[in-house]
């Protein structure tokens, strides 16, 4: 008994076109013309979720700024609260100093009463010196303290007037949104249905190709019927006599020419 040959499977190239799997588009279990039909009407079902999509503009992305501004400004709320708690660290920390530094000067200037010779009151008197110069020093670090945590706190209330001015556009920009996609989403739902319903019955690589092709077009066109009898749908340049034969028997894939999209029989629409 003769053994069955098993199909290599070609791994998919991302380059593929339309034109590199015309040989392989034959090789499918629907036929030719479901499988042409099959594309156009997936082609559609995409061109009508593109109108949708655009019927929302450049909210989406208006809205993702909005909510990344919104994160940094509230980054940067918490960055300067944090340098303020510093601050007040380093201000209670400047007057522990200075008790110490008090306590300090009363115990070295009652030891100069009971000094025995110049050599310890010329001592006393360099200590008392130094922490005179400490207690300065700390009260220095409070006062430029305090300073900047008046600074710190008016630049946060700056933050946070532009924080509650962006989320005022984001609440707009947002509810803006929401009644678009209210308005669409169950004939966004009904389209993408069909869409997936399509795409189910395409091979992978013819899918790939499909793809790319779409995203290489600025309008998104992979699949277009005959336009105005002689004119490919998606560049308009005029298609051979002999082609446009072979368009119209739905039996093999033909390939526009110039700009690489699947020509499909007009009747199709």
């Amino acid at each position: 008994m003769a053994k069955k040959t098993k199909k290599i499977e070609t791994p998919i190239d991302q380059r593929e076109t339309f034109v590199s799997i015309q040989k392989s588009f034959a090789d499918s279990d629907l036929s030719v013309e479901e499988k042409l039909k099959t594309l156009y009407e997936l082609q559609q079902a995409d061109t009508a979720i593109d109108k949708i999509l655009q019927l929302r503009g450049e909210l989406p992305l208006e809205v993702e700024a909005l909510e990344n501004e919104i994160s940094e400004l509230k980054g940067k709320s918490a960055n300067i609260s944090a340098q303020i708690e510093e601050l007040n660290a380093k201000i209670a920390e400047s007057k522990h100093n200075i008790v110490e530094c008090e306590a300090q000067l009363e115990k070295y200037k009652s030891q100069l009463d009971n000094v025995a010779n110049s050599r310890e009151y010329d001592s006393l008197n360099k200590e008392i010196e130094n922490q005179g110069l400490l207690r300065d020093i700390a009260q220095k670090n409070i006062d430029e303290s305090r300073n900047e945590i008046v600074a710190r706190k008016s630049e946060m209330e700056a933050v946070k007037e532009k924080e509650n001015v962006k989320n005022e556009d984001l609440k707009a920009k947002k509810a803006e949104l929401s009644t678009i996609v209210e308005s669409t989403s169950a004939e966004e739902e009904k389209l993408r249905a069909r869409r997936d319903a399509c795409a189910a019955k395409i091979d992978a690589r013819t899918m790939s190709a499909y793809e790319r092709i779409r995203q290489s077009c600025n309008n998104h066109l992979a699949v277009v019927s005959v336009f105005n009898g002689d004119s490919c749908g998606g560049c308009f340049n005029s298609i051979p006599p002999q082609r446009l034969i072979d368009i119209s028997t739905n039996k093999k894939m033909i390939i526009c020419e110039y700009c690489g999209r699947i020509l499909v029989n007009p009747d199709f629409e």
